[in-house]
């Protein structure tokens, strides 16, 4: 089993590098497009979302708003014709609504908000998490919202601030998840969350942790940051990510009990399904979007 998870994961592992540094933008967004599809279609299978007209309308909305995204520069840029046409025809003036491209950004607030409400949750009544009562178009509004604000955040990060912060965000995931598997396993007494997932331990979180401090002085050392407060901020916003994949991985965990499956899938042979893989990047990618966005506005400059 645990060679057939290493060679599977070194597969990934080199698709997703080649993918991030040799893909244009537009066919990176629309690979992870493609992956946040399979993600969807095995989270309605963990949710009980069988009927084909109801699985239809999702995916459809979900794509729909996929386009809608995409599209959004585009769409202001007509909808900046028209209004100038009709401001001229009827003498108004108004701001240039290409001003608004930014507006998007401002999805990070709940996308951010809903991982760390989900993070206190299961932090503070797990039981709870697992006894929560949901009907099947919650649960499906919840996947909609989450895999479709995943896909957006890693995307917009490929575009506007390029491969090597794409690259660091996926490595400073996976190395988290490689030190707490090691470390748990090596020091692990205390478990993290033993009614969601009896095989993480808070010492395993630690080594995440720790880990995420050390990704974040070696990409400090290779891109040459200077200033302490930019490589503070740096630290702490590689912390905070990988705390919140941490509880991204039990959010997703809580759905696969409730669901009564160990695995989303069987898609990857040693590892399961899909989104047993991009749990953690679903929960980090808007929180790592949201620091870099702001830092490089010079919010905490």
């Amino acid at each position: 089993m645990l060679k057939q998870r290493i060679i599977t994961a070194t597969l990934l592992a080199t698709l997703v590098v080649l993918a991030v540094f040799e893909l244009p933008s537009m066919y990176f967004s629309l690979l992870i497009a493609v992956i946040t599809l399979v993600g969807a279609n095995e989270w309605l299978n963990l949710t009980n979302v069988s009927h084909p007209i109801k699985r239809g309308i999702f995916f459809a909305s979900l794509i729909g708003a996929m386009l809608f995204i995409h599209s959004w520069t585009y769409l202001l840029e007509a909808a900046a014709h028209l209004l100038d046409f009709l401001a001229e025809k009827y003498k108004f003036q108004m701001d240039d609504i290409r001003n608004q491209s930014g507006l998007l950004e401002w999805l990070a607030l709940p996308a951010v908000f809903f991982w760390i409400l989900a993070m206190m949750v299961i932090r503070n009544s797990p039981q709870g998490a697992l006894a929560l009562t949901l009907t099947p178009f919650k649960q499906s509004l919840i996947g909609w919202f989450v895999l479709l604000m995943s896909w957006m955040f890693l995307s917009r990060l490929r575009t506007f601030f390029g491969e090597e912060m794409t690259m660091y965000f996926l490595v400073l995931i996976w190395v988290a998840d490689i030190a707490a598997f090691f470390v748990g396993k090596k020091w692990g007494t205390i478990k993290l969350s033993p009614e969601i997932s009896p095989g993480k331990t808070v010492q395993g979180m630690y080594g995440a942790l720790g880990s995420a401090v050390i990704c974040a002085a070696a990409i400090s050392l290779i891109m040459g940051f200077k200033e302490p407060m930019i490589i503070a901020d740096f630290t702490l916003l590689s912390v905070l990510t990988v705390l919140m994949s941490i509880y991204g991985d039990l959010f997703f965990s809580v759905v696969k009990r409730r669901a009564n499956m160990k695995d989303s899938g069987s898609l990857l042979p040693g590892h399961g399904g899909l989104l047993d893989r991009i749990d953690s990047l679903c929960a980090g990618a808007p929180l790592f979007y949201a620091g870099i966005y702001l830092e490089s506005v010079g919010l905490f400059s």
